[in-house]
């Protein structure tokens, strides 16, 4: 016998309005978790300067040797960035020089008392130029499908939401892919946006129009795996929750409490996949860097994960768990849950304009 869903809130609202919430969650988790990533990446500043041996920083905070400069992987819950700095030159924001800090409290007073507050949030510009359209396109996309298949298939199908969530990030990341690779050249060799023009024309005529997804291969494999597993466990945890509360419909703290749980379990799951992707990323930017550079180790996915076993063991692939549990979590709590506050309010607010007109 099929288990009665709660409703959810994003029956009767546009798609318009679906963007309108889904941005205001992806606005409210950058300023809550970017101060984070911007204290973590200062404390990897600190234990690994600049040397002719530069290393690039890692987002479970491991190092990996590059030849000349530092690629920095900011990710702040909602998109990874990646910063390639050549000997400290264009990473004001990032690499200033820290001093000295004991841990991460004393990084947030000191960080706060002697370069001023705004300084915990040097990376929300490229979060709100990046990841907050990538973000409004992901959930207004899997709300539109999931509404879609549950109209084709019935409600009681639980494998809705895993499919549907598999299909919207792969558009998501799809979209998006060439806008982030741009971006890295643009930070990487600071190209205006005329000499930028000419360099992907010369890249696609040389490589093909495919040459502009460079790096979509394992971004598709984290991301994709991530956002099935993350909406299958979302509305399972979320309709046991309300079941347990007795609640028609989820509350805001059944929304939160369901988004941390069904986001550590998805990253979890998927973090083999992630340690890959932040090698592959930072092979991108020292190919930036370096253009004539011909990588000396196998870079495909699969040779990556079997390299990664062969000289860290197991263990090397799921490296980084907890930095990324920590950061993931309240991300996904905050972004769904406001997101779904979001609904609720435009649901509302349609109903009342439904009844005046009556």
């Amino acid at each position: 016998m099929a288990e009665k869903m709660p409703p959810s809130p994003g029956g009767g609202i546009t798609p318009l309005q679906q963007m309108l919430a889904s941005g205001t969650g992806a606005i409210l988790t950058s300023l809550f978790v970017t101060p984070l990533d911007v204290v973590k990446i200062r404390l990897q500043a600190q234990r690994t300067p600049f040397s002719k041996e530069g290393k690039a920083l890692l987002c479970d905070g491991s190092a990996a040797v590059s030849s000349s400069g530092k690629c920095f992987l900011y990710c702040n819950g909602l998109m990874d960035h990646l910063y390639v700095c050549q000997n400290g030159n264009g990473c004001t924001a990032w690499y200033k020089a820290p001093g000295h800090f004991t841990g991460t409290l004393d990084a947030f007073v000191k960080i706060t008392r002697n370069e001023g507050i705004r300084s915990l949030w040097s990376g929300l510009p490229p979060t709100l130029v990046m990841a907050v359209p990538a973000t409004v396109i992901y959930f207004t996309t899997y709300d539109q499908l999931r509404d879609y298949l549950r109209a084709r298939m019935g409600s009681w199908n639980h494998y809705i939401p895993l499919l549907a969530g598999a299909l919207a990030r792969l558009g998501a990341v799809t979209v998006i892919s060439p806008l982030e690779l741009i971006r890295t050249k643009m930070q990487s060799q600071q190209l205006s946006y005329r000499e930028l023009r000419v360099c992907i024309q010369s890249a696609v005529a040389q490589d093909g129009w495919l040459s502009l997804w460079r790096g979509w291969g394992p971004t598709v494999l984290r991301d994709v795996p991530f956002s099935a597993l993350y909406w299958f466990n979302y509305e399972l945890v979320r309709t046991w929750l309300c079941r347990q509360a007795w609640l028609d419909g989820a509350t805001f703290m059944v929304s939160f409490a369901s988004g941390a749980i069904s986001g550590t379990v998805a990253a979890v799951l998927t973090l083999p996949f992630d340690v890959v992707k932040t090698q592959r990323q930072i092979e991108l930017g020292d190919s930036e860097v370096h253009p004539a550079s011909k990588p000396s180790k196998p870079s495909s996915t699969w040779l990556l994960m079997q390299r990664i076993r062969a000289e860290s063991g197991t263990r090397g692939l799921f490296a980084g768990f907890l930095p990324r549990v920590i950061k993931v979590a309240p991300a996904c709590a905050i972004m769904i849950s406001t997101y779904e506050f979001g609904k609720s309010f435009f649901q509302k607010l349609n109903q009342e304009q439904q009844l005046r007109g009556l």
